[in-house]
């Protein structure tokens, strides 16, 4: 069989770094090929290469069996290819229709475009509002965004970079009946996940690369998922120990939590309720676009418009308090967004520092320490295994599993008595992923209180003491992960908790 992709001897070259180096790749029609390892592996260059975002030093591409040297994106989308990056391409003043657009002829109708839009998005089960504005969307709704435009080019090769971080677990079964229809009608599939079951359960292949070159390829159908951990890190991530523990004093409560929209696409939050304890860590399950975003914004501070009663930080009411003042009474935040929230791509990784350490060791009667901020980052860096250079290096230098590992790190040195995280490890790797969630539960049980917001619900499951779903802007009751299945927690996504929820307050409180 004609491949439809060959790659030979790809090499990409940076000051610091080979990104790329000789790499060898074969893609048939019809295939899901999956590209497997750690952060820093050289994986999104290589796809970026392939689209034409990135040129390369060295070697050949081959498309259906003629050599190609593709310039750009648009050059690569007349071919046929397609991709949905890690970091969204998108206009943030744009709606979705209009970002869509931008990659379609200039004569194309926005009202047609739209009804596409939702057809596809419904057909994939991944909702979408053509004439909302990016800038309110949450960071898996732009990822839909990105998938359905791919999806309406309805093209000859699709690259997927961590596709289902946005969905429910029955949806992920469902968009793999898709993916498996698009590869049987010929269309082939470079798909980039951490999720190694998902890998096992959809791919016909998988190559693995390491330090930018491709060090082995295998059948994943016929590997475990340890298996296939190992080839990646060299070693299987230790597992977490749970306990059972009796739960510490209340260090952040939400009573009945309200807020109606701040802009006509977002979700009203209505009567929240929730007690979070020192010394547990409390996870909060739910399709993206429920409501995460403005519950992590009131709870951080970015819109302090609640009651002052209504979030109560170690005792001390602070629902009218900025986000400054929330975090010198001792709250900790890792936002979902790393890029532009999380930290400032252009300054380097010890200036990133300040976004969230400024007290008298990093500034000193408004005079930076330069030398304070440089030793924090370069800790950080030790710590938490960052591959980056050192702390002058920018943030948005490093791949985002490192990135994402420094500004958790960030938060962790802190020493907060409350931290909230938002999608801890999206986009990581095995192992850096076991090493957060490691720290996080080391935080819990020096004492910390921990809200953790992620779509991952095999993470929520590793390292929550209780679970809570977000839907449509309302709350769930709790549940002890010990109660709780996937299967349950999937169907609470839908909101469907209500006929249980007597019963389950019950179990919740023993």
């Amino acid at each position: 069989m004609d491949t439809r992709l060959t790659l030979s001897r790809i090499t990409k070259r940076y000051p610091s770094v080979v990104a790329n180096d000789g790499v060898d790749l074969e893609v048939l029609p019809g295939e899901i090929h999956s590209i497997l390892g750690e952060n820093g592996a050289g994986k999104s260059t290589l796809m970026k290469i392939i689209y034409g975002a990135v040129k390369p030093d060295a070697g050949e591409m081959f498309w259906n069996g003629r050599e190609v040297h593709i310039a750009n994106p648009a050059e690569a989308r007349k071919l046929g290819i397609a991709m949905v990056f890690q970091h969204f391409s998108l206009f943030d003043t744009l709606t979705v229709a209009e970002n869509i657009a931008l990659g379609l002829p200039k004569d194309t109708d926005l009202h047609e475009l739209s009804r596409r839009i939702e057809n596809t998005a419904h057909q994939y089960g991944l909702e979408l509002e053509p004439q909302r504005h990016v800038h309110t969307l949450s960071v898996g709704e732009c990822q839909r965004v990105e998938i359905v435009r791919a999806l309406l080019a309805k093209p000859q090769l699709l690259i997927l970079d961590e596709p289902t971080s946005v969905l429910t677990p029955q949806a992920v079964e469902k968009l793999f009946e898709t993916l498996r229809q698009l590869a049987s009608e010929g269309c082939s599939i470079l798909y980039i996940s951490h999720k190694l079951d998902e890998i096992r359960s959809l791919c016909h292949k998988c190559t693995v690369m390491r330090g930018g070159k491709v060090t082995g390829t295998c059948d994943p159908m016929q590997e475990t998922a340890a298996s296939l951990s190992r080839m990646m890190i060299g070693s299987e991530p230790p597992a977490i120990r749970a306990a059972e523990r009796a739960p510490g004093e209340k260090m952040l409560s939400l009573r009945n939590l309200s807020l109606p929209k701040s802009h006509p696409f977002g979700t009203e939050l209505s009567n929240i309720n929730l007690d979070v304890h020192a010394g547990e860590i409390v996870g909060i399950a739910g399709v993206s676009g429920n409501g995460q975003q403005e519950l992590l914004a009131a709870l951080s501070g970015e819109d302090p418009r609640a009651r002052p009663d209504a979030i109560v930080l170690n005792g001390e009411a602070v629902g009218r308090m900025n986000a400054a003042r929330r975090r010198r009474r001792g709250l900790g935040f890792v936002p979902e967004e790393r890029l532009g929230r999380g930290a400032v791509p252009d300054l380097s990784l010890a200036h990133n520092i300040l976004l969230s350490h400024q007290n008298k060791t990093t500034v000193r009667h408004g005079l930076i320490k330069f030398g304070a901020i440089n030793q924090l980052a370069a800790a950080i860096i030790d710590r938490f295994k960052v591959k980056a250079p050192g702390p002058h290096a920018t943030a948005g230098s490093l791949s985002g599993g490192n990135l994402q590992k420094y500004i958790v790190g960030r938060e962790v040195m802190r020493d907060p008595k409350v931290l909230i995280v938002a999608q801890p490890t999206w986009g990581v790797d095995v192992g850096a992923a076991a090493q957060i969630r490691a720290e996080l539960v080391a935080l819990r049980d020096a004492g910390c209180a921990l809200l953790v917001v992620s779509e991952e619900l095999d993470e929520l499951f590793e390292i929550s003491d209780r679970l809570v779903v977000i839907a449509k802007g309302k709350l769930s009751p709790p549940i002890r992960c010990s109660e709780a299945s996937v299967d349950l927690i999937g169907q609470w996504m839908s909101g469907l908790w209500d006929k249980q929820e007597s019963v389950l307050r019950e179990v919740a409180n023993g």
